[in-house]
């Protein structure tokens, strides 16, 4: 008899009522991202010992106990002290629906007023079709629904149609975003670029141009913490990363360009069609070039089924090696080093490949 494993759910992180008009929506909301960041502890060097931050006085030294600790705000020439009972007086209580004051193109919305995604579910069967209404008319005007709300703050959001689902978008506040031309000194007002310059640039891009498919990116410095640790911890050692690239002489912009564009083009396509910009081909390749954009993988080439199985268990940790060669029954895996435990299941596996046929 077969067990059933349970798959846990994701738990809402707010409930309520979507209203446009007239309509009303139960909804369900669920954070749509995670982050994959590697936390670490602060310990005294040599020793186990974690170190704590202690909330302390600046002119005594002396521990605070939290219940003794209030909010100032810095007047300049006093602090204005505000007790945590008077926040909650004037706070808006927690929104128990999201009201959509009006409807707006989504190219109005610029991408530096996004902030986080939620998903929207609706909250029980019975509400499928309004939900679907709402999402199917969202996707045909092109627009998001605008609204103010209350979870642990006050947020302004933009309610839009993704793949056949609703998503509600927090937004920073206009206040929020900075003037570029304010805030940084070191932008260029005007810049001399001359003709053939820019037609090498567009050339280049056009050359690099790909089809946006975010799953063959990966966050590569969060992999290399990660064997950092591992390396670390087997008393292994761990390839450093290359130097950056040093800065594009102006004088050089030009060779450079040109340069870029060869090295992108497929020896088999060069002669082969023309692009707007110039004599280079449209058509991107897979090969240097696609390595060297950051986080995209080059196409890999078949490998041999014994180089498949080492590969698959490379990406494993010491202890990931060692449960499965606990579970396989690997003879005298308690002192093997790493690469004894994928030699060894890479040979248990090609056993149980040979028994089968």
């Amino acid at each position: 008899m077969q067990k059933e494993v349970a798959v846990a759910m994701a738990r809402p992180v707010w409930s309520g009522a979507l209203t446009f008009g007239l309509v009303s929506l139960p909804v369900q909301m669920f954070t749509a991202t995670d982050s994959h960041t590697v936390h670490f502890h602060q310990l005294q060097r040599g020793t186990s010992d974690r170190v704590r931050n202690k909330r302390v006085n600046e002119r005594t030294g002396d521990e605070v106990p939290l219940d003794e600790i209030v909010k100032g705000y810095d007047a300049g020439d006093e602090y204005v002290l505000i007790e945590p009972g008077e926040l909650e007086d004037i706070a808006p209580g927690r929104s128990q629906a999201v009201e959509i004051s009006g409807f707006v193109d989504l190219e109005q919305v610029k991408p530096i007023f996004f902030d986080k995604t939620y998903y929207l579910a609706p909250k029980g069967k019975e509400y499928a079709k309004i939900y679907a209404l709402l999402e199917r008319a969202l996707a045909q005007a092109d627009k998001a629904g605008i609204a103010t709300f209350v979870m642990h703050r006050q947020y302004l959001v933009a309610v839009k149609a993704e793949g056949g689902l609703l998503t509600l978008h927090t937004l920073h506040w206009a206040d929020e975003i900075r003037n570029p031309r304010e805030e940084i000194g070191s932008l260029p007002e005007k810049s001399d670029v001359t003709s053939r310059e820019l037609k090498m640039a567009e050339q280049l891009i056009e050359t690099l141009s790909m089809e946006w498919k975010p799953e063959e990116f990966h966050d590569t410095f969060q992999e290399q913490v990660r064997k950092l640790i591992e390396a670390k911890r087997t008393g292994e050692s761990v390839e450093k990363a290359e130097p950056p690239a040093q800065a594009t002489n102006v004088v050089d912009l030009m060779e450079a360009l040109r340069a870029s564009v060869d090295q992108a083009r497929s020896p088999k396509d060069r002669g082969k069609g023309k692009s707007a910009a110039g004599d280079a081909p449209v058509a991107r390749i897979k090969d240097a070039a696609d390595k060297r954009r950051a986080g995209r993988a080059a196409k890999p080439k078949p490998k041999p089924e014994a180089e498949k199985k080492a590969s698959s268990l490379d990406s494993l940790t010491k202890a990931e090696l060692y449960q499965r060669a606990t579970d396989a029954g690997v003879p005298g895996r308690s002192s093997m080093t790493r690469e004894e435990l994928i030699k060894a299941l890479s040979g248990k596996r090609g056993q149980r490949k040979a028994q089968a046929s």
